[in-house]
């Protein structure tokens, strides 16, 4: 659990403990070993992934319609490289496969989530493990995928840092996807605190980078029938 009013954090899968000093974030295990934060969200998403199968993860659709009428807007080549940000074990990149998409990187910070995914594509994607907001693009993408990822960003910080991370990976013409909770969707996800965005704040803060295609809202059922109501832009860079 996460509470920012209180600077106190709390991830109870792995008995951590952290605190906020002025903007240091300091961790320490039951044991009494000091971690590092980016150390803790590795592990979080490792032991979710791992614990949770996907009809458990509050995040998993059986197909993902929204991501695929949205990349299909756009009018991407076949060729052009696509990244799918935080997209774990999510089946779009099947899906984009089965579309004859052919370039397709998938990030995110669980090598479980990795590994599951691989088990099923093999080498017919290319995949790197890595914080997006530790991580050097090292090539740019035709079209940026996010969903669900910004949102646990809440900090001006680390939500400046992707943007910037945004920017390096992309350049005039490429297309922005990103998707985050609503205003009115929960305010935390697998016992993380979130950032929720409305259209026009998630619109403006974009701007500056981005052309703004259009924002929209829909709303995601759970694996269990619960709804939570998200967020979508679609953006274009300038």
């Amino acid at each position: 659990m996460v509470s920012i009013a209180h600077r106190v954090y709390w991830f109870e899968p792995m008995d951590v403990y952290c605190t906020r000093q002025l903007s240091i974030i300091i961790c320490s295990a039951k044991n009494g070993h000091s971690i590092t934060m980016q150390m803790v969200k590795l592990n979080h998403w490792d032991e979710t992934y791992l614990n949770k199968s996907s009809k458990e993860r509050s995040w998993s659709e059986t197909y993902p319609s929204e991501s695929m009428n949205l990349i299909t807007q756009t009018s991407l080549a076949r060729d052009g490289a696509i990244i799918d940000v935080g997209g774990g074990a999510s089946s779009l990149v099947d899906q984009l496969l089965e579309a004859s998409y052919s370039d397709i990187t998938l990030l995110d910070i669980s090598s479980i989530a990795i590994d599951e995914t691989r088990s099923r594509l093999i080498d017919r994607i290319s995949y790197i493990r890595a914080d997006i907001t530790q991580w050097t693009p090292t090539r740019s993408f035709d079209l940026w995928h996010d969903r669900a990822v910004f949102h646990f960003l809440i900090s001006p910080r680390e939500q400046d840092t992707y943007r910037a991370v945004v920017a390096q990976g992309t350049k005039s013409g490429s297309h922005l996807l990103l998707a985050t909770f609503a205003p009115t969707g929960p305010e935390s996800c697998s016992g993380l605190a979130v950032k929720r965005w409305g259209q026009e704040e998630l619109a403006e803060y974009f701007s500056h980078e981005f052309n703004i295609v259009s924002t929209h809202e829909t709303t995601h059922t759970t694996p269990w029938g619960s709804t939570q109501p998200f967020t979508w832009l679609y953006a274009i860079r300038k």
